[in-house]
Formats: structure tokens, sequence, C-alpha cells
């Protein structure tokens, strides 16, 4: 098979989706590996290391799309990419469809089958989504305790305080991956840490697991208690696949003080606050209401290294097994890549992609 990797063209996005040492693996299987010039510069992978690698280097994105019967991504594709796809290609990348009706309907038109890291599913863990979300969860607590500064129109609060000053507040929604990360880091800077969560044996985990962080039963009862008090408010629900809840409207914002610092982790679903739109590392925050909302919607771009890294530790595998037997056979040998189908054929697979923007669902069957 040919496998074809572009260069990222989502604004300040330096991922790339194949390390030149998972190129090298596949070519060593016998596969054609195509990369487009100046794809993994932004990691800190020169196009030598791919020449090294045997992969074939081609000077455009069309030359990509044109040659790979699969295509591998780190972001959704771009409305200049989507003329680009075709039916019977494969796409496995970051999808987050429920968050963008217009690309789930390009998609369709496309024919391409598209495999969304961020769905599939082993035994309710997300293997190809954790990775990311450990960057981001981390990532929330530099970037929030960054914008409490005075200088950025923060409250000027340092969240970990200092002898004789109490440390600064940050609430945490949501204990997965993402949250507990942030829980983490947070409580390593010496942070007064609440992690809101509706999961009581995920509760006792993190209870046992983080021993100076609070946990409390997240309800809106719960959170308006607290806003007023907060200084770094990091948004980490997810539902799989699905639109993010929208846990804050504007109301509940204005219970927040002045200068105190939202990060929406769940942009990429949609965010999970009323107020909360999509900002890149260029320009990454607005402020509403009085509250600097940092809402990038690809987080661990910034570390783009070690998200490369992480991301094709978890998603070889997979690839290699697409490579190897095609997409049948694949999701016989690994049956988590079914939940990672979110199109088949023009056909929309994923539930609760259908349920977030009212189209017809068609459940995947002969693959």
């Amino acid at each position: 098979m040919t496998i074809g990797v572009p260069k990222e063209i989502k604004a300040q996005e330096f991922r790339v989706g194949l390390l030149p040492s998972a190129a090298y693996q596949l070519i060593r299987r016998g596969h054609t590996v195509v990369v487009e010039r100046g794809a993994g510069v932004g990691a800190g992978y020169p196009d030598r290391d791919y020449e090294h690698a045997g992969a074939h280097l081609v000077d455009t994105h069309e030359a990509v799309f044109a040659q790979a019967g699969l295509i591998v991504k780190v972001k959704e594709p771009l409305p200049a990419e989507l003329p680009l796809l075709r039916p019977g290609q494969l796409l496995f990348t970051y999808l987050h469809l429920a968050a963008s009706k217009p690309l789930t309907e390009a998609l369709l038109q496309s024919g391409v089958t598209a495999l969304a890291y961020e769905t599939v599913e082993v035994n309710r863990h997300l293997p190809l989504l954790e990775p990311m979300s450990e960057i981001a969860g981390r990532m929330a607590v530099f970037v929030g305790g960054y914008f409490l500064a005075k200088h950025f129109g923060g409250s000027g609060v340092l969240l970990g305080g200092v002898p004789g000053v109490l440390p600064g507040k940050v609430v945490v929604l949501g204990g997965g991956v993402s949250g507990i990360n942030a829980a983490r880091v947070a409580t390593g800077v010496g942070a007064d840490v609440t992690i809101l969560e509706v999961d009581v044996e995920r509760m006792r985990f993190l209870d046992i697991t983080l021993h100076t962080a609070h946990t409390l039963y997240s309800s809106e009862a719960h959170l308006l208690e607290l806003l007023p008090t907060v200084d770094l408010l990091i948004g980490a629900v997810l539902v799989p696949g699905a639109k993010a809840p929208k846990l804050i409207n504007r109301e509940m914002l204005r219970r927040m003080r002045p200068g105190s610092v939202l990060v929406d982790i769940a942009i990429d679903q949609g965010g999970c606050a009323e107020t909360s739109r999509p900002t890149t590392h260029h320009d990454p925050v607005f402020v509403e209401e009085g509250v600097t909302h940092y809402c990038v919607a690809n987080m661990p771009a910034a570390y783009a290294r070690t998200a490369t890294q992480a991301l094709t530790n978890v998603t070889y595998r997979y690839l290699e097994t697409l490579a190897d037997l095609g997409l049948a056979e694949a999701c016989q040998r690994q049956p988590a890549l079914r939940h990672g189908i979110n199109l088949h054929a023009g056909r929309l697979t994923n539930r609760a992609v259908a349920d977030a923007h009212g189209l017809p669902f068609t459940p995947l069957d002969g693959v």
C-alpha cells in the first residue's frame, strides 16, 4: 500500500502524522511511503530523515493525496484539502466531526473512508487520544498560570502562592485523562485544586492518586459555589465522539472574578463553555465577561516533537495493520478500528456525530 504523509496546513500546527522511524518500518514491510517536503520540520524531523528511511519526498500537497491510498495526518482536513480526497481512499487522523457539520457533510460527499483517532476505543479507553489529552492537560496549567499574569490582563495571582500567601484556586471539570493530568501539574506547583466528576469510582481513584487534590461531585449547584473564588477553570470534559456538553453558560461566567482564566481543553469537540470559540497559538486568548478564555484547538502542537513521538507510539500498530491487511481484515484483527470509522463510502457510521448534526446514521456493515 502507498501511505501518504502531507504537511499539516492548520495554523501553527507543527506536528506530523508519522515519524521517520515508523516510515522505515512500513517500508521494510513492503509499503511505499510518500512524504511532502517539510512535513516533519516543525517537529524537528528534516526531510533528510525521511529520505534516509527510504520514503519518497514530493513537492506538493496534491502529489501526496494523488499517490496515496492511505493518508496519515494529525488534524482534520481543511477546505483546501477536501477536493483532494477521493472515494475508496482511507484517511486516518483526528477528525472531531461533532464540532463541525460542514466538514462532516464535505467528507460524506468525498466518499473517503475516514477513521478518527479520537473514537478508536479499547475497553472504554481511547488509546489514540490519550497521549494528546495528557499533553493538553499538563499544558492547561502552564498556559493558565501564564495568562493569570497582570500584564496579560490577569488577576495577578500566582497559582503556587508563596509562604504566608494562600495559593491560587484551580477547578478542573472532568476527571478523565486530561483532567487528571491538569490536576497533577496544578497540585505539583502548589495550587489548591478541586476536580469535579460524576463517576463515583473515578472520584475514589482520583482521591487515592492525587493526595492533595479535592474531589467534588459535578453538579451545577457545586460549580456555582466554586466559581466566585476560582482563579483558573479548566474544562476537561469528554463524551467520546460527541459534542462537548455546555457546562458553563454566560451567566455562570459572570460569577467569576475579573482577571480569572478559563482553559477550555474541550474546544476540539465544540467547547464546554457557551462563550468558547476556537483560537490559535498565534492569537490564543480573548476576554468574555472579564474572564480570559484560552481555547486553542490544537494545544499539543505547541510541543510538536513530544506530541509527534507520543502520537506515533500509539497509532503505528493500527496503521501497520491497515497497510498490511486493508480495512476489512484490519478491523477483524483489531476490532477497535471499527469504532474509529466515522464515515464509510458516503455514509455516516458514527452515531454520536449523526446525533450532533441531525444527519442520518448508517450502521457499519461488511467491514
